[in-house]
């Protein structure tokens, strides 16, 4: 007998409007993200100020995704500036310690 979503416990059912609203959600938190990342590209932003102060839309994003979208920073210099700085490619922006943030933005500086 197959199972469904509300026969497996942990996950709570959602209403049809609750479930609008988390898809709403996420298309805002894509929309900003993608913005962010070709202002990033194009020098229109400043990721030491998105690493210091991260607004809630992307405190959940990897903080490699968002190094990778700076300009020259390919995945092995990411790769690099994160083992150096003792931090995981999968820690999300929001997730980072006081330490990391501070070594991060010590060595992002040019």
């Amino acid at each position: 007998m197959p199972t469904t979503s509300a026969d497996r416990p942990g996950a709570p059912s959602r209403s049809l409007i609750q479930r609008q609203e988390a898809i709403v959600r996420a298309n805002e938190v894509r929309v900003f993200r993608a913005e962010l990342k070709k202002d990033l590209k194009y020098g229109r932003a400043a990721v030491q100020d998105y690493i210091r102060k991260p607004p809630e839309l992307i405190e959940t994003m990897k903080i490699f995704d968002l190094l990778l979208a700076v300009p020259k920073y390919g995945r092995v210099k990411v790769n690099r500036l994160l083992v150096q700085c003792r931090i995981s490619p999968s820690k999300t922006v929001g997730g980072l310690s006081n330490r990391q943030r501070t070594e991060l933005l010590a060595s992002l500086r040019w």
